[in-house]
């Protein structure tokens, strides 16, 4: 561990919550038609599709599948947890089980074997539907299929408080939710557990974009949260991004982060995918800028949804974190279906 890091994980963290205001719950609001200005990298066009279809590599190579009856799957009962403690649990992929503040909050909930364009998932989903707590929020990073999941919105009441990107609140309130809160990034909003602790939802940027039919390309915002309870422990969820500036940009505003869900899968191949999905170097580097406590790995493990081989981002993840000098008991690499607290 380099001395810098070091003297920054033994300091003690301020707890002060951002600067900025909350908005209303199920504000109604207007966007702009695109957020395509707020791209960081250009998106793919017709010569990289072609070389990809040429290449046929976002898949891994039948070798690379070798691995699959070993990837981690550990299913557990959830933790009994009050409002003095947190506890995440990893469903699959980028869905947890985040109980924070006296709530349970689900992130990008896909219950589904399967879902549009892609292989069955390689291993079941690590919490039964009916195993679940009443859920008091969701949070959505962006719309694509392995984050949004009409499905699994369907078996929630419709008065589930829903917090999404700008532009995606229509998409939820077609599907019948009355109580859906759309941020900009650098937005927060805030409900209350039913003790009357008050969890704070802070929607962050990500290098990413966002696309669910042929013409509604950027036409909603993409993002990660940072859920924050009343004792100004921290939680973020990265949802699915690249690695890049805002990673020290969040840190810089939401100092003292507990816990980071970053996603390491999803990489290969770099020349495609290097812009908007981190390889599991940049999510430790990422964790690094956030000036997180901890990490947890996520985006992998559940859809094949790239070219690397299946555990490689594990093997991956942990020589990095190794590299980096950081405590082995602060990365959470768990296996899916498995829970720990904060």
């Amino acid at each position: 561990m380099t001395e810098q890091t070091e003297r920054t994980l033994a300091e003690p963290q301020p707890a002060t919550r951002p600067l900025t205001g909350t908005r209303p719950l199920g504000e109604i609001r207007r966007w702009p038609r695109s957020f395509t200005h707020r791209l960081t990298a250009p998106l793919p066009g017709v010569r990289a599709f072609a070389r990809l279809a040429r290449e046929g590599a976002m898949r891994p190579r039948p070798e690379g599948l070798r691995d699959i009856q070993n990837l981690p799957y550990a299913p557990e009962p959830l933790p009994a947890v009050d409002t003095t403690a947190i506890s995440v649990t990893w469903a699959g992929h980028a869905s947890w089980v985040v109980r924070i503040g006296g709530l349970t909050v689900l992130t990008d909930p896909v219950w589904s074997r399967k879902i549009l364009g892609t292989p069955a998932r390689v291993t079941p989903v690590g919490v039964r539907w009916e195993d679940l707590p009443p859920i008091d929020a969701v949070v959505i990073s962006h719309n694509h299929y392995d984050h949004l999941d009409a499905p699994t919105l369907k078996r929630l009441p419709r008065d589930t408080p829903l917090f999404v990107p700008a532009g995606l609140g229509r998409w939820c309130r077609r599907r019948g939710f009355t109580l859906v809160t759309e941020l900009d990034w650098w937005e927060a909003a805030e409900i209350q557990a039913p003790d009357g602790h008050t969890v704070r939802f802070d929607f962050v940027p990500a290098h990413h974009w966002s696309k669910r039919t042929l013409t509604d390309t950027c036409r909603s915002l993409w993002g990660g949260w940072v859920l924050t309870d009343q004792q100004g422990r921290r939680v973020h969820f990265a949802g699915d991004t690249g690695y890049g500036r805002w990673f020290k940009e969040i840190g810089s505003r939401y100092p003292g982060i507990d816990l980071a869900l970053l996603p390491i899968g999803a990489y290969d191949p770099r020349w495609w995918l290097g812009p908007v999905h981190m390889d599991p170097e940049e999510a430790v580097e990422a964790c690094q800028d956030l000036g997180a406590r901890r990490m947890a790995p996520m985006h992998w493990g559940a859809f094949l949804l790239s070219a690397e081989p299946v555990l490689e981002p594990l093997t991956r993840v942990r020589r990095a974190w190794e590299k980096a000098e950081r405590p082995r008991e602060d990365l959470w690499d768990l296996p899916v279906g498995a829970s720990r607290l904060v």
